[in-house]
């Protein structure tokens, strides 16, 4: 919807308008081809225009090539409306030929230079973006949709959009849309890592402050799945480009299969909400501001986090008493947060073994893959995370944090302020933990090889999960 400053309210959606639910004796999807149409309500929704007036949605190459030849278009919004200067502009996606299953798929975008100052809706201009024949497109893949943008502060436009590579494409235009960068997966920085995403909605909005969130999946898959948990990243500017901090946990669901998506966002007198629906329940949710702030802060944060802190050793060495941490199974977390300089050794090497011979316990080892294993048991159910391999090089220490948070069950580790997400060698770095899984450390002695002591600093012990941005703020604190 699109609200006018005279309290009219616009609404834009794709209208069957030849009514085809079958072509050539086979049902077809009925809901994404047609007519991109408006109408408007000037009483706050209660009742909505008669008439519907149509956008122009000129012919593309995609449009040519889909099996209705072109007539009608298959096309779907669901971009959010942003206001750019005097001009209206949102996001579309457009489809073809569905022998390359399902799709493919393109990018557009509609723009209006008069849609909140023309009352007679007859007289709305409107254009379609990009200029020429060809839409918004993702460097290997057919699958490029749900375009979302935002106005930067140079007044260019940013945009976010799926892909089935398993990771989110974006794109910068420096012309009002009528041409783009790309296509280009989208990054936490310019030249840095690609931001994973499956096919699922990945949604961009610009606060008063003039910084960014982006809410997505934080995982490499390449389908509809995997849509919980729901990750927020905070952007900044900079010389025209927006950097993204490490993602933290925004929304989860109890039950892993659960699809969180279509989200939006409300900010009022410093308070934040994220809306969302998985296409039946549509559900609301109050976020802390400390989480979002922090993620805006994130670049800046070298403050070791106190809150929580139950233990710190700048030495362990032989033995070290454990606290009694949190029971995950009762929505209870913790962090073991550490520095570690590997060094040079054949195998693999217990870095801290606090199990003990009832049952209850938690290890961590190095591996010979340069990844970090914690094993974690209760005497009835055991599980085990590892954070991404070949992060930890011999030669020089790394600060570690991992990070269990019994709410959604999820293990995360930050190795060196970069949250893992699975590189090249899996395709996400969090990792879910039984939901059975009751307490792991009851409190008591944890043994640490002499060869492990040699090299392990500043041990921390915390009784809840550090958001990510905290432990971002222990790595640099320590540089």
């Amino acid at each position: 919807p699109i609200k006018a400053a005279s309290g009219r309210v616009y609404v834009v959606y794709t209208y069957n308008t030849p009514n085809l639910a079958e072509w050539e004796g086979k049902r077809v999807r009925a809901d994404t081809h047609g007519d991109i149409v408006l109408k408007y309500s000037d009483d706050h929704g209660r009742t909505w225009s008669a008439e519907r007036y149509r956008l122009p949605n000129r012919p593309m190459a995609i449009d040519r090539a889909n099996f209705f030849g072109g007539r009608p278009r298959i096309c779907w919004c669901v971009g959010k409306p942003i206001l750019a200067g005097s001009r209206v502009y949102f996001g579309g996606s457009k489809v073809g030929h569905p022998a390359v299953a399902p799709g493919p798929t393109e990018g557009i975008f509609f723009t209006s230079p008069n849609l909140l100052t023309e009352p007679d809706p007859a007289r709305i201009r409107w254009r379609l973006l990009p200029e020429g024949d060809v839409g918004l497109k993702a460097p290997q893949g057919h699958i490029a949709e749900e375009q979302n943008l935002v106005q930067l502060s140079d007044g260019g436009l940013y945009c976010v959009y799926r892909t089935v590579d398993g990771f989110l494409c974006s794109a910068y235009s420096r012309d009002g849309g009528r041409s783009w960068t790309g296509p280009e997966y989208a990054r936490y920085s310019p030249g840095g890592r690609f931001i994973k995403n499956p096919r699922g909605p990945a949604f961009i909005r610009k606060f008063s402050n003039g910084k960014y969130l982006l809410i997505y999946y934080n995982h490499g898959g390449r389908d509809f799945t995997g849509r919980n948990p729901y990750w927020l990243s905070g952007g900044v500017e900079r010389d025209g480009f927006i950097h993204w901090s490490e993602p933290e946990i925004a929304l989860y669901d109890d039950e892993p299969n659960t699809r969180i998506g279509y989200p939006d966002f409300i900010e009022q007198d410093g308070r934040f909400w994220i809306t969302e629906t998985n296409k039946s329940v549509a559900r609301i949710h109050e976020i802390d501001p400390a989480l979002i702030h922090g993620l805006w802060n994130q670049p800046r944060n070298d403050r070791v986090a106190r809150e929580g802190l139950l233990l710190h050793v700048e030495r362990p060495t032989g033995e070290t008493e454990l606290p009694a941490l949190p029971n995950p199974a009762a929505g209870g977390g913790f962090t073991l947060d550490f520095d570690l300089e590997p060094g040079e050794g054949p195998g693999e090497r217990t870095i801290l073994d606090a199990r003990n011979t009832a049952g209850p316990g938690l290890r961590v080892r190095l591996l010979e893959t340069g990844a970090l294993r914690l094993e974690l048991a209760d005497g009835a159910t055991a599980d085990a995370a590892e954070s991404d391999p070949g992060l930890l090089t011999p030669d020089r220490r790394h600060h570690v944090s991992v990070i269990v948070d019994g709410g959604p069950k999820v293990v995360t580790w930050v190795v060196d302020g970069v949250l893992c997400d699975g590189g090249a060698a899996r395709p996400q770095g969090w990792q879910r933990f039984s939901r059975a899984l009751g307490e792991v450390c009851p409190g008591g002695p944890a043994g640490i090889p002499r060869e492990a002591s040699d090299r392990l600093r500043h041990l921390r012990v915390y009784g809840r999960y550090l958001r990510t941005s905290e432990a971002v703020g222990n790595w640099r604190a320590g540089r």
